[in-house]
Formats: C-alpha cells, sequence, structure tokens
C-alpha cells in the first residue's frame, strides 16, 4: 500500500481533528500528575494529593445505608429483581413518570420548598454536561454567543461551544466586589460584543457559583432578569449545587424571582434552569442531568435531544425510589449541609494560620483560594509557574484561576469534599510547610535584594482584551475542561 498523499482532502471532520474538547490543555497537567502518581495514605504517602475534583463523598455512608435498607430499590437484588424484565425493557425518552415526579419534588425540596416544579417540564439529559449542550443547540446557532460572568467552570467551553459552535463572551467581575455580578459589567460586556457584530442570545449564570462558592443575593438575580428581559435574551441558571449551600445567606433560585417578584416584568419563556444528582446528592457517575425550562418550544425540543444523552431506567428507577423517601431526603439534606459546614470550617481555619485567605463563600464544594501574594510577578504566566510548584513540588492538584477565565492571577480552586478527614490535615500540612519555606526564602532575599515575592498584587485588565489572552484558540493558557473534570 502507498502512501497517503498529503494533497488529498482531509478524511476526518474538523471536530475529530480538533483540540477543542480541551483534553490537550496544559490544564490536564495536574490530572496527569495525579493519575501517575496518586496519593494514598499508607500505599503512596508521597503521591498527588486529588483536589481539583468537585465531588461530594462527604455523605456517602448515608447513601449507602438507604440503599442496604431498601434493597427493593435496585431491579439487581433478590428484593427487585421481579422489575428487572420491565425496566430493561425500552423506555422513550420522556423518562419514567415516578423519575420525573420525584425529581421535581426533590428541586422543590432544595430550594426550601419556596418554588414548585412541574414535573412534565423535567428533562432528562446525560449529566449537566449534556443539559447545557442540549440547550445551547436550543437556543443558539453557530456563532451566536453568551455572555457568562467570570470566573467561570472550564467545562463550559466544551459543554456550550464544542460541538454547538456557539460562543462565550466573558462578563468580567473583579475581586474588588468580591467578584459579584454587576448591571455595569453585564452592559459593558454586552455593547462589546455588540461593536464585534457578535450576536448574543443569552446570559449563562452559575449559582452557587462555581468556583467562587457563592450564592448571588436577590437583588442581584433581579438586575439579571431585568437584564436578559430589557435585552431580550434567554437566561441559562445553572443550579447544580443547590443544595450544597451550608449556612447563610441561604440559596436563592431564579425560579423563586419568577413567582415571588411579581413587579419586575419577565418573559418565563427566556428562563431555563440546568440542574443535576452530581453535587447535591454526590452521583456524578450516574450522569442524572435535568433541563427545566419554561419554554414549551425548547422542552420539547430538548426532550427529542434527550434520546442521545438518557439517563438509563436502571438509574431512573432507584433514584425515584430514594427521591421519593421524605424521611431520607430530609435527612439528608440537613446532615450533608452540616458536615459541608465543618469541613469548610477546617479547611479554611487550617489555611488561615498560615496566612492564606479565601473569599468568603456559603456553598459548592470547594474554597477560591486567594494566593496573589505568593506570585513573582502579577501575570498569568507566573500564576501557572506557582501552580506548576504546586502539582510537583507541594504535590496537590488544585486549579489555576485563569482555567476558568479570572480576570486577575493569583486566584485558585481548591477542592475540599472529595476526601476523607486524615486526607485534608496531610493536604493542609504540605501547604503550611510549602508556605514556612517561601516565606523562609522571601526573608533571605529580603536581605540581598528587593523581594521577590509581593502581596496584594492585581492586575487591571481593562486596557487589555481578556479575550485575546485567554479566549484566542492560540492562547499558551488552559481553556477548556478535562476528560476527567466535573463541574
Amino acid at each position: 500500500m502507498g502512501l497517503v498523499s498529503m494533497d488529498q482532502p482531509q478524511l476526518l471532520s474538523k471536530i475529530a481533528t480538533g483540540d477543542g474538547h480541551g483534553e490537550t490543555s496544559s490544564y490536564f497537567d495536574g490530572w496527569k500528575a495525579y493519575d501517575k502518581n496518586p496519593f494514598h495514605p499508607t500505599k503512596n504517602p508521597q503521591g498527588v494529593i486529588q483536589m481539583g475534583l468537585a465531588e461530594n463523598q462527604l455523605t456517602a455512608d448515608l447513601v449507602q445505608n438507604w440503599i442496604m435498607s431498601n434493597p427493593e430499590a435496585s431491579i439487581c437484588t433478590l428484593e427487585g429483581v421481579h422489575n428487572f424484565k420491565e425496566m430493561a425493557n425500552f423506555q422513550d425518552y420522556h423518562g419514567l413518570p415516578e423519575f420525573r415526579n420525584a425529581v421535581a419534588k426533590f428541586m422543590s425540596r432544595t430550594r426550601g420548598n419556596r418554588v414548585t416544579f412541574d414535573p412534565d417540564r423535567i428533562v432528562m439529559s446525560g449529566g449537566a454536561t449534556g443539559a447545557h449542550e442540549a440547550t445551547a443547540f436550543c437556543l443558539a446557532d453557530p456563532g451566536d454567543a453568551f455572555l457568562v460572568p467570570t470566573p467561570y467552570y472550564p467545562g463550559f467551553d466544551r459543554d456550550l461551544r464544542w460541538r454547538t459552535g456557539v460562543k462565550l463572551v466573558p462578563v468580567i467581575c473583579e475581586s474588588a466586589n468580591n467578584f459579584k455580578l454587576t448591571k455595569q459589567a453585564l452592559e459593558e460586556a454586552y455593547e462589546k460584543a455588540t461593536e464585534d457584530n457578535i450576536r448574543i442570545k443569552g446570559l449563562l449564570i452559575t449559582n452557587p457559583s462555581n468556583p467562587l462558592g457563592t450564592v448571588m443575593d436577590r437583588n442581584t438575580l433581579r438586575t439579571v432578569v431585568n437584564f436578559i428581559n430589557e435585552k431580550r435574551i434567554h437566561l441559562i441558571s445553572d443550579e447544580i449545587y443547590a443544595a450544597t449551600v451550608f449556612s447563610h445567606p441561604s440559596f436563592i433560585s431564579i425560579a423563586e424571582i419568577l413567582e415571588h417578584d411579581t413587579d419586575i416584568e419577565c418573559d418565563r419563556n427566556l428562563v431555563h434552569i440546568v440542574y443535576s444528582l452530581s453535587k447535591d446528592m454526590g452521583f456524578p457517575g450516574f450522569r442524572v442531568g435535568i433541563i427545566y425550562s419554561y419554554n414549551d418550544t425548547v422542552v420539547n425540543c430538548a426532550r427529542k435531544m434527550s434520546s442521545f444523552g438518557l439517563v438509563s431506567t436502571q438509574t431512573q428507577y432507584l433514584m425515584a425510589k430514594m427521591l421519593s423517601d421524605d424521611e431520607f431526603v430530609k435527612k439528608f439534606l440537613t446532615e450533608s449541609a452540616k458536615r459541608l459546614a465543618q469541613r469548610y470550617r477546617i479547611f479554611t481555619s487550617g489555611l488561615t494560620k498560615v496566612g492564606i485567605n479565601c473569599l468568603q463563600s456559603n456553598g459548592g464544594l470547594f474554597v477560591w483560594m486567594d494566593l496573589r501574594g505568593l506570585l513573582k510577578e502579577a501575570t498569568f504566566e507566573s500564576e501557572l509557574e506557582l501552580w506548576r510548584v504546586i502539582i510537583h513540588e507541594v504535590k496537590i492538584n488544585v486549579s489555576p484561576g485563569v482555567s476558568f477565565h479570572c480576570s486577575e492571577p493569583g486566584w485558585f480552586r481548591v477542592c475540599y469534599a472529595n476526601m476523607d478527614d486524615r486526607d485534608v490535615q496531610i493536604a493542609l500540612q504540605r501547604i503550611r510547610s510549602f508556605v514556612v519555606q517561601n516565606n523562609k526564602e522571601v526573608m533571605v532575599s529580603e536581605k540581598n535584594t528587593k523581594p521577590c515575592w509581593h502581596s496584594n498584587l492585581r492586575l487591571s485588565l481593562k486596557t487589555r482584551r481578556f479575550d485575546d489572552i485567554v479566549m484566542s484558540p492560540h492562547s499558551p493558557f488552559p481553556q477548556s475542561p478535562l476528560v476527567k473534570a466535573t463541574t
């Protein structure tokens, strides 16, 4: 067989030959380091500790106990096998009625029962990843764009952009006001996109925020609703961390604004919620994603699209049984909040003891850690340099702020709910050792020359185009999520 001529047409698609998914991104380095050298307390105590994974493993025992007490909820037990044939047979893409009813009820419960959800508007998908992509397909055409406040989850670059051809336009939020979304920032981003002939079709918010761990207050949500109605664009509210809020202020769903804030105008056809059981229940492997839209056409279209990523009937059946158990759900949500609050206090207090601060937060499975004082220079290059030291020398996999499109270098997302108490203490000890060693080096340096480390460094991007730095396909910075990353 002769060699294939380089002049022949490309035989594969642009998606197949491109790197839009982000697997080849430098953001994957931390995961590679962990995969090659995973920490184990006895078998590999010098390995890399995984703190880049937003998983909630603090309540696994509660779920396991429920399953043991309810063996009939599974079709793979002696008690439940009589339902095996029915569940194994074909099910259409509407989903099991009992599953949709249970999810709607659970969504209400996680929002304090202050709002209700219609089971007929529940559309299932393969995790929040599939839910976001299906929503993007319904709302925008290739070349259209969504506004997204920064910093935001890197997976959105994959979920909303990779196969849809949709663009993401950052709405720059800054640490000066704790990264709070403002009307001014929304207007500036919208006007800039308009000047660049980019058609904005919607606004995507994450509430509670990933990576900030903060919740949006009522005034901010009202600003958002007013903005999307004024511009006649869609709103996608990612609420997958709704039940991870562990202290005041409480979480407010966009659904609550629609139902109770009747003094502001809102076209419900413009509002869509993405949810999943990955974070609140700790079930990322079950791939239970939910689209809840107030728009009938979107519901109908998304339901047809869901045939490309259905939730297995076995999973639907199990989840319907579990989420319909009111006593279990009440105990689970209460205990989950208690354990998350305790872990948050332990981890942040441990960081505070060595002078490391985090953005004050009360939700999510992570903290937004401020290491600006450890940067050699106020640049993203310096941030990545520090990140590599943390991975390869401190041996902790954390996520650099630039991968979240943060507008200021020096911030890192650190996940604390995917490990046990012992591993948290080991991670804190490694961080303490690193900071102490660094402080010694600073003292030595100050005796001989100017300090090489500086505190409170900030880099304003008002004179630089953020998308030129981070959004460019030729950017040296990570743009997309890892293959194994979860929201």
